[in-house]
């Protein structure tokens, strides 16, 4: 068995940036399970937020975090997030992320939910690429082992405490087995839950999946945000138009050319990204069309071809010439908010096991994540990962920072259900578990899912491991949007339109099979309760 002292899952940004940190105090193990290119943070268009502009500071970037994560933020976590912002930024540029510059200075946008421009931008709408490439040219030069077409297949969890892990080979199907001192799960979020999604093939909730396994908490899974403008066009795949695109200017438009967003919110383009999502949903619902038009002809072309380069070729090449034709837009499947439990050094209930990036909760985004505050969490909590694998191994104690309520999945029931593959578990999913949810739909998804996973076979492969890590998380985002009896931030429910002060803390499931000992920070004492002895 080879050992490491890091284990890192993942090669996004908060893989990678973990790694690059971690390579200074000790070995380094990086799998990924395709290449070392493909993750969700390559396709992250919008930017990363930090409050580096004139008139900006931590204080209102902070504001404006607390404000968008409709009352479930952790304060502390969005603290540490917006002081933390502009260090970790600078980071960047010394790895050699190339930053978008005017004349010498960073150039800033403005995004919805923001109060001032503050959104950094590399290759215009090109972001999320350029950090990631820059990040992965470095690992490979770097002291890192780096083991792709390799899927994490099962934590070793003895005493409350991470051993290792159980690998699978993608290309021969071979079992490999690891050990380490310190795990970091940074395998980001499960966008393929969704039929409609801006996400790659490869975000299928494996992390979650995997700790949730072991026994470590999972949190906030109902919150799961559905960008407002994914282009939508026959023959063509989804494709995200970057929220950027509304903060320079463009309007939402119905199939007669009125602008329609006031009508929902005085904010209009700017609001928040819930609010426009189902704002789209509603006009599509009154025409029965599949998309409304996001419109930037009155733009500048050279602006817009300037500022959205990706955008613009992308939608040039499949016969949509943006700026004389607006964009037929619908809403995708876009950011889990919720994931793994952590406290704000990226611990988890599990000794030596940290998260961080999508697959991480660490209460910084609420129920609503404020736009571009994803790629900042990244690199700021991987950072604090390793900070803090530092100080644990000098024996300092872990906190529980987040007062929850903690419930496991019920057994599963019996249901008349279609066969499952990862098509069937996609349409259930946007259908029942989508934008806009009842109690009914839900209870509806709940016994399918249910009935899914008592038959399910043992995976052996990496498509069926990845359909098992999805089921798994769409068990916890139905439960978990079921049991939240009002409307929040990105859950919003038909049955319970409002929110509830009463419902202004967080669900947090443990698998009732697993009960670790000695975990930190300790759990709460209704952890290991069955499901139909917790109210809510």
């Amino acid at each position: 068995m080879k050992h490491y002292d890091y284990i890192i899952v993942g090669s996004g940004i908060a893989g990678l940036y973990a790694a690059l940190k971690a390579r200074e105090h000790g070995s380094v193990l990086v799998l990924t399970k395709g290449s070392i290119d493909e993750c969700n943070t390559r396709y992250a268009q919008g930017g990363i937020a930090a409050p580096i502009g004139e008139g900006d500071s931590p204080r209102l970037h902070l504001e404006d975090t607390l404000r968008a994560g409709a009352g479930l933020v952790d304060g502390e976590a969005a603290r540490i997030l917006t002081e933390e912002a502009a260090d970790r930024i600078a980071d960047l540029v010394e790895f050699g992320v190339p930053f978008d510059t005017l004349d010498g200075e960073i150039t800033l946008g403005r995004e919805g939910a923001h109060s001032l421009p503050r959104i950094l931008h590399a290759g215009g709408d090109a972001t999320g690429a350029h950090i990631e490439l820059t990040l992965s040219s470095v690992a490979k030069l770097s002291r890192i082992t780096i083991m792709e077409h390799c899927l994490a297949a099962r934590l070793h969890v003895a005493d409350g405490a991470i051993e290792g892990l159980e690998a699978l080979d993608c290309r021969t199907n071979t079992r490999l087995d690891f050990s380490c001192r310190f795990l970091i799960l940074a395998t980001g979020g499960a966008g393929q839950l969704y039929r409609i999604s801006t996400n790659p093939s490869v975000a299928t909730g494996d992390g979650v999946a995997l700790a949730y396994q072991a026994g470590a908490d999972v949190m906030d899974m109902e919150f799961f945000q559905f960008h407002p403008t994914a282009l939508r066009m026959a023959g063509v795949e989804p494709f995200l138009i970057s929220e950027a695109v509304r903060g320079e200017g463009g309007v939402l438009r119905d199939a007669g050319g009125r602008a329609f967003m006031a009508d929902y919110d005085p904010a209009a383009e700017l609001a928040p990204r819930d609010v426009v999502a189902r704002a789209i949903l509603a006009e599509v619902g009154k025409t029965g069309a599949d998309h409304v038009y996001l419109d930037v002809t009155h733009l500048a072309p050279a602006r817009v071809t300037s500022r959205f380069p990706h955008i613009y070729r992308f939608c040039l090449e499949r016969g949509l010439d943006i700026t004389r034709e607006p964009i037929p837009v619908s809403p995708a499947a876009h950011y889990m908010m919720g994931g793994v439990r952590t406290n704000t050094w990226g611990e988890t209930n599990i000794r030596g096991l940290y998260a961080c990036g999508e697959a991480a909760c660490t209460g910084v985004h609420g129920a609503n994540r404020l736009a571009s505050n994803s790629l900042l969490e990244t690199i700021v909590f991987a950072k604090r990962v390793v900070q803090r694998t530092l100080r644990q191994a000098q024996g300092e104690p872990s906190v529980n920072e987040t007062s929850v309520d903690a419930v496991s999945l019920s057994p599963a029931v019996a249901a008349e259900v279609p066969p499952l593959d990862v098509g069937a578990l996609q349409s259930l999913m946007w259908d029942k578990v989508g934008i806009v949810r009842s109690g009914d739909s839900l209870a509806q998804a709940r016994a399918i899912l249910a009935a899914w996973q008592a038959t399910l076979a043992q995976p052996s492969d990496r498509p069926s491991h990845e359909l098992a890590s999805l089921l798994t998380c769409a068990r916890l985002v139905t439960e978990a949007a079921l049991r939240r009896q009002e409307s929040r931030g990105a859950h919003y429910r038909l049955d319970f339109p409002r929110p509830s002060q009463a419902w202004q803390r967080h669900i947090v499931f443990r698998h009732r099979q697993t009960q670790p000992q000695a975990a930190h920070p300790e759990p709460p004492p209704e952890a290991d309760l069955p499901s139909a002895d917790v109210e809510g």
